[in-house]
């Protein structure tokens, strides 16, 4: 991403609607799918830390790690989530076959500078056998915009073409849904009609009426997808894939 993007998701991250409803997201799907007893879990290509964090406070006593490919977002996750952070890139995990029980790619395989193949099978690699690959990414190429070029989006995704990757890659997929659906048709009409003149991600503060109206209304949406819904359309995707 540009520098200024890790600062700005550093500042808003464990506030911001949509970063709440990624990571409440991820926790859900780690529940679902937790890997190995007593294996690690990495976060690949984890930014700034408000992952870890959320990690650490759930899974108290247990061993998160993270890399991402600047020093400077490593030092932040670092001193948000307490956990061990190392610079690294996930198109090359510095973890030897079969250590990793669970890893989060989040918005990951989607940068430029990522190779979608073989950050999977490096994946692939680390991951111990009956380990869990979380991934989320962002939907539909006909939705690149000013936010892909400020945080070097190359692709976007939709269900099958993700689905063919990950067992391309050799994983057996447990289950793929789209997800920030209901609020979709904003996201396409701030995206496609009404960009901001400052060319800036749509990363930031809101006022704090829009933040309780999106926290509730992805509350909703989460809850229909603890329940087993799969959405048909939306903003992101998120798979679970094993070993």
């Amino acid at each position: 991403m540009e520098p200024a993007e890790y600062d700005r998701m550093h500042a808003v991250e464990d506030r911001m609607w949509w970063y709440r409803a990624a990571h409440a997201n991820m926790l859900d799907a780690l529940r679902r799918a937790p890997g190995p007893p007593d294996t690690l879990l990495l976060d690949a290509g984890c930014g700034t830390g408000g992952l870890l964090r959320c990690l650490a406070q759930a899974r108290p006593g247990r061993s998160h790690l993270g890399i991402d490919i600047l020093e400077r977002a490593v030092r932040l996750a670092r001193a948000k989530s307490g956990s061990a952070v190392a610079v690294a890139s996930a198109d090359c995990l510095p973890f030897r076959e079969n250590s990793l029980g669970t890893i989060f790619s989040v918005d990951v395989i989607c940068h430029r500078n990522v190779d979608p193949q073989r950050a999977l099978a490096e994946a692939w690699r680390c991951l111990a056998p009956g380990g869990s690959l979380i991934i989320n990414v962002p939907a539909y190429e006909w939705m690149a915009s000013y936010h892909d070029r400020q945080v070097h989006n190359a692709r976007r995704f939709d269900r099958g073409g993700l689905a063919r990757l990950l067992t391309a890659a050799g994983f057996e997929l447990v289950h793929c849904t789209y997800w920030n659906s209901l609020l979709f048709p904003l996201m396409v009409l701030r995206r496609k009609w009404l960009a901001p003149r400052s060319g800036q991600s749509d990363v930031g503060e809101f006022s704090g009426l829009a933040e309780r109206i999106f926290s509730m209304i992805m509350a909703a949406e989460r809850a229909g997808l603890r329940l087993g819904l799969r959405y048909p359309f939306g903003g992101s995707l998120m798979a679970v894939a094993t070993k």
